[in-house]
């Protein structure tokens, strides 16, 4: 038998450039680097903006040897399914709609977000939100399939308010939704993780009951992309992977790779994207926005040499 190959491909999310600098900024940086995968993440007029600017942003980045693969949220804007109010459901759907409808337009085989979160003071409606989400996340994979996508991707994040976040929740979501792809498989795609290399749970206490690695484990028969992130041992905060953030960052890297590979027949596809997912120095100061360059750099570079 035939032994599975595993691809390792670098992208960036577009994230840090957010109202500070342009695309063509990002994609000659890009271009520079020797990194051709963007995931373009999300910007409130993104929603809003007409059909033809995202022709103009795929020709523009196509000008720079530079491919839009990917579409995922930069915010928890689509979180209205755990939101008691049918109003809300009606924005989330609505939008999330739009989105696919953008990645169809920038030539993106994958559109995705965090399901979203439901409100601590109002706890008890997360087991409905959960399947409100289910229920339109179906609708969601008919309408992409129409659009020409080949997956919608979700993102396994870090607290109970925002599930999936335990392993058992990570299976369930995406053993429903794929099971439901497997019974109609000519009218929907499938749903995959973008699994985010730094995100682990810890609990009220923060103590660390599953660390990344052990919720990639569970995730791994689903992830389809990655998001490259450091973070600290109670995943508090995020950052990148110059020396000075390895320093006091947890994510390794190497680690994970090597756990791909070794493991790469559990996982559903043979190539995988990791996207450099950063918010860079603070934004909008002018003491750091010009740093913006240095510090994607640094940690692209680090990315780069090991991730693969």
């Amino acid at each position: 038998m035939m032994q599975k190959s595993l691809q390792f491909n670098v992208g960036i999310k577009t994230d840090p450039i957010e109202y500070r600098y342009s695309f063509s900024w990002l994609f000659r940086l890009l271009s520079e680097q020797g990194v051709t995968r963007v995931q373009l993440g999300t910007f409130l007029e993104l929603y809003h903006l007409p059909d033809e600017y995202f022709g103009e942003l795929r020709r523009e980045a196509q000008g720079y040897g530079v491919q839009i693969n990917s579409v995922f949220t930069a915010h928890r804007e689509l979180g209205g399914f755990f939101i008691d109010d049918v109003r809300w459901c009606e924005v989330a759907y609505r939008n999330y709609r739009r989105l696919i409808d953008v990645g169809a337009l920038l030539g993106a085989s994958r559109v995705g977000s965090n399901p979203g979160a439901v409100w601590r003071d109002h706890f008890d409606y997360k087991p409905q939100g959960l399947r409100c989400y289910l229920t339109h996340m179906k609708e969601l994979m008919k309408y992409a399939k129409q659009k020409g996508l080949q997956y919608l991707t979700i993102e396994p994040m870090s607290c109970r308010a925002e599930p999936p976040s335990s392993p058992e929740e990570i299976v369930r979501v995406a053993e429903e939704l794929l099971s439901f792809h497997r019974a109609h498989p000519e009218e929907t795609v499938p749903v995959g993780y973008c699994f985010d290399i730094s995100h682990g749970f810890a609990d009220e206490e923060g103590r660390v009951k599953w660390t990344p690695m052990e919720l990639l484990e569970h995730a791994l028969p689903y992830v389809v992309e990655l998001h490259l992130k450091n973070t600290d041992a109670r995943f508090h905060s995020t950052f990148g992977f110059s020396a000075e953030e390895r320093q006091k960052g947890v994510v390794d890297i190497p680690q994970v790779v090597n756990f791909l590979k070794n493991h790469k027949a559990q996982l559903p596809v043979s190539e995988l994207t990791g996207y450099l997912e950063i918010s860079g120095p603070k934004l909008g100061r002018d003491y750091s926005d010009n740093r913006l360059e240095l510090a994607l750099g640094e940690s692209l570079d680090y990315v780069k040499n090991t991730f693969g």
